[in-house]
């Protein structure tokens, strides 16, 4: 015979207005008496209502909702009458807990709905917009294609919101990648002739010269008689160009060695006492995860930081590294903890939601600027090293040491990372004139502008009052000025990386964890549409 547990009977939501009752702490507890329904079964709530509580079946409509109300707010009331007496610390936590689980999911699928309104009726007034797109597998081994959407309306106000969450259940192709944003651009009724640009994470699936999601999106925009760009995420190609400078001779040591320490828990536990005694500055090693953008420069930082102490204990354990008796690799390792921290600062800066495509091509541009000092002051006759303190500190450790005669050297390995630089970001360089023009429009020369700006442009360059409004106000509320502005509202609406994308899927993996994995793909769109 079947037992009543392996039935997996709910509790229905339409029982609360039908029959008035509710679940607590997953019992079926009528709201007019208390009395609990042992089994979630509909002919058992029925019975009891019937047999009990018929009298209220003369309320119908919005008077049988607000008596619920009542009943609810009654029920709520005893209870934190009971907190008070019991626990009153706990007041406040025992205010904010649901009466049921399936309010929850419901109020989310609701909040969900109104979002996604509101951007449809925002869509309709967006003169311009690109799309965001990222795909990754969650716990369930689904395909998850999130779609940002960044819009610009005539008054140059930014709207950059969830588009949509799109699962895919088979294959990850180019096609169906492109089908699925067609359906979420399509189920906005959005139009493809506004569609400005869509930016990456570079896959092949994404970035294919025929058959990848960018190509097909542009052609499709071209069909439309429109025109976009194709752009791989800013952040995804500096960490790609970080991981230029390999420096395998230094890094290997350094994890060799970071695993020792942090693999077996007699030895972390020793190493974590062992700073501890001796006061140091920080109190652990940090492991290096190669997918986390910060984690090479964070790991080398802390493992340079307690150098003396890692030494000290690895003598104790008999497991001497001989590298940190070694000025030559030190210095690398000094080297090496300074490019990546002046590389961190750079993805750090290029992190961030409404950031506009030139805001984070100025810091591209900025960074290889900066490189180029780099390159000369490590090449000078005396090394200036004033940028790269860890490199500095060896130096004048080991004085006895020719380690400025490596400076050379570590100034070829800057001008190769400027190179990958230069080599890697050629799709925004091709925008690079757009953007000067959009960021900063009186010092673009007219020659140089498009046919149809030209004309335009020399009348801003003449009139003395708006360039007195570009200095003081901000880009957007001085574009807000001009009458003709669609050119420059086709570049604000443009993203320069997929942040949001990346962020959002943290927030997937938080919310579909290993004790998630049953999340339906509807209501994982529903949380992370409410979390963006």
């Amino acid at each position: 015979r079947r037992k009543v547990d392996s039935e997996g009977r709910r509790f229905q939501d339409r029982w609360k207005v039908e029959y008035f009752f509710t679940e607590i702490e997953n019992h079926c507890v009528c709201l007019i008496c208390q009395e609990t329904v042992a089994v979630y079964k509909e002919f058992n709530v029925k019975r009891h209502y019937q047999s009990r509580h018929s009298t209220y079946d003369k309320l119908t409509g919005h008077d049988r909702s607000e008596k619920l109300k009542q009943l609810e707010a009654v029920l709520i009331e005893c209870v934190m009458k009971m907190v008070e007496n019991i626990c009153p610390e706990k007041k406040q936590e025992f205010a904010n807990i649901c009466l049921a689980r399936n309010t929850v999911a419901r109020r989310i699928e609701e909040i969900s709905s109104d979002i996604k309104r509101q951007l449809t009726s925002k869509g309709v007034d967006f003169d311009f917009f690109s799309i965001a797109c990222d795909e990754s597998t969650d716990l369930s081994d689904t395909a998850q294609l999130l779609i940002f959407m960044r819009g610009v309306d005539d008054e140059m106000n930014v709207t950059e919101e969830l588009l949509d969450l799109q699962s895919l259940t088979d294959q990850t192709r180019g096609k169906d990648l492109f089908v699925s944003v067609s359906s979420a651009i399509d189920d906005m009724k959005l139009p493809w002739n506004k569609v400005t640009g869509i930016i990456t994470d570079g896959a092949p699936a994404m970035v294919g010269e025929r058959s990848g999601l960018s190509t097909l999106i542009c052609n499709k925009v071209i069909e439309e008689g429109g025109k976009a760009i194709k752009l791989h995420c800013i952040i995804h190609q500096q960490v790609l160009c970080a991981k230029h400078l390999k420096y395998d001779h230094v890094m290997k040591p350094v994890l060799k060695t970071i695993n020792f320490i942090r693999s077996k828990a007699l030895c972390h536990r020793q190493f974590k006492q062992f700073l501890l005694d001796i006061q140091a500055e920080y109190e652990d090693v940090l492991y290096h995860n190669d997918v986390r953008w910060l984690s090479r420069g964070s790991a080398l930082q802390r493992f340079y930081s307690l150098r003396k102490e890692i030494g000290e204990f690895l003598e104790t354990k008999g497991q001497p590294m001989r590298e940190l008796s070694d000025p030559i690799w030190l210095a690398d390792l000094g080297f090496l903890v300074d490019i990546t921290k002046h590389l961190n600062v750079l993805n750090t800066s290029l992190q961030g939601k409404d950031a506009a495509v030139n805001q984070l091509y100025s810091h591209l541009k900025a960074f290889g600027t900066k490189l180029q000092l780099f390159i000369r002051q490590l090449s000078q006759t005396q090394p200036n090293t004033i940028h790269f303190s860890a490199l500095q500190e060896i130096m004048n450790s080991f004085p006895q040491d020719n380690i400025s005669a490596q400076t050379s050297r570590y100034a070829a390995d800057i001008a190769s990372l400027a190179g990958e630089f230069k080599r890697r970001f050629q799709d925004f360089a091709a925008i690079e004139k757009e953007i000067s023009l959009f960021s900063s429009p009186f010092s673009v020369d007219p020659d140089d502008a498009p046919d149809q700006l030209q004309l335009e442009l020399i009348e801003l360059h003449c009139d003395s009052e708006l360039r007195s409004r570009h200095q003081q106000l901000s880009l957007v509320n001085f574009y807000r000025q001009l009458d003709k502005r669609a050119g420059f509202k086709k570049m604000l609406s443009l993203f320069g990386s997929t942040y949001m994308c990346e962020k959002t899927f943290s927030a997937m993996n938080f919310n579909k964890n290993r004790v998630r994995t049953r999340l339906s793909d509807s209501h994982l769109r529903d949380i992370l549409r409410i979390k963006t």
